[in-house]
């Protein structure tokens, strides 16, 4: 039998009152969960919109104030630490009637800026902001029109909520940690961030500053050494290669993100060197990565299912109308140890 080629026509919310036998305006409540709804009118209509397989056109309820869609912001989806962030986001808000829109912006900050534009431009109801490249006036403008969540930056406004790891912590961590174990030349792969961006305080820059604070402590403010680069596994190889290809090799090196750390460690295998008897690993985000049975390697847990779930609890929080002071989130940070850190060698 022919299938009739021409295409169906869209269920409209005048169908769905019809099959109902309710009005246009019964339905439009149901939808709006609005107050006052009977659960006799709400089991009416849902059964309704079930058997015709009704869905709201998103323009038409954008024009109505809402579209029921949050835009999530991040420069690429390689990062696994990432993933743990939309898990906590979708988590918190699989029960809703919210749908979450994810932009894989890249690392420039014209290239973030163009999709944050393009999520206000679509009319999403909210913005997560997963450590924004973007200038940070435009932010701040795009914040005051829709709300807004950052994850990552430190740095606080009264325009919108804040969930951040406290990296200096977590950079300390790992510095009292390879000192523990003997290493006193210990370097920082750490994200070169964007000066044009005027964030004062994003996660690398307040990594950073708790590393060498930790290394001065120690008394090894000679030893620091602090290589840029970004967190991806290509990063981390060519931060992997300049460290250790140099006069001075540390023996033990500390990366701002897992998936930079495993790029160093395949520099470190190129030039023949073993994690850990050569060279002790550490890596930032305990992703699944970190796990492996193959890898093991020691990472700083940031909680990032926590810090998704937070910020989007947050969001809904400023959907809904919250407008008192803005939030400000922070994660506490732990070491968890595995088998890429072992003792100095003698060698070393």
């Amino acid at each position: 039998m022919q299938q009739d080629p021409r295409p169906k026509k869209r269920v409209t919310i005048t169908d769905v009152a019809r099959h109902a036998g309710v009005s246009t305006a019964a339905v439009s409540k149901v939808l709006r969960n609005a107050y006052g709804v009977s659960d006799a009118m709400r089991e009416k209509v849902g059964a309704a919109i079930a058997e015709l397989n009704y869905r709201p056109h998103a323009a038409a309820r954008g024009m109505r104030g809402r579209t029921y869609t949050i835009g999530v912001l991040l420069d690429n989806i390689r990062n696994t630490f990432f993933a743990d962030i939309l898990d906590g986001v979708r988590d918190t808000l699989q029960d809703s009637e919210y749908t979450v829109m994810v932009g894989a912006a890249g690392f420039g900050a014209e290239a973030q800026s163009k999709t944050t534009r393009a999520m206000v431009d679509r009319q999403m109801d909210g913005l997560i902001l997963i450590a924004p490249g973007s200038p940070r006036a435009e932010v701040l403008a795009t914040a005051q029109s829709t709300p807004t969540v950052v994850i990552g930056h430190h740095d606080t406004s009264d325009l919108h909520d804040s969930v951040v790891d406290a990296d200096g912590m977590g950079a300390a961590l790992v510095v009292d940690h390879l000192v523990s174990l003997g290493h006193r030349g210990i370097g920082l792969v750490s994200s070169p961030g964007s000066r044009s961006s005027r964030w004062a305080r994003t996660p690398e820059i307040v990594l950073t500053n708790g590393y060498t604070g930790a290394m001065g402590r120690h008394g090894l403010a000679g030893h620091t050494r602090v290589c840029r680069a970004a967190y991806s596994d290509d990063g981390g190889y060519k931060a992997g290669m300049s460290l250790l290809t140099g006069d001075d090799r540390p023996t033990a090196i500390m990366a701002g993100a897992d998936v930079a750390a495993l790029g160093v460690w395949r520099a470190a295998h190129e030039l023949g060197l073993r994690v850990p008897e050569d060279l002790s690993l550490v890596g930032y985000n305990n992703t699944a990565l970190a796990d492996l049975a193959t890898v093991q390697l020691t990472s700083v847990d940031q909680a990032g299912h926590d810090m998704g779930s937070t910020a989007a609890r947050l969001l809904i929080e400023r959907v809904e109308g919250r407008r008192e002071r803005a939030v400000q989130t922070t994660m506490t940070p732990r070491l968890v140890v595995r088998g890429s850190t072992a003792p100095a060698s003698a060698r070393a």
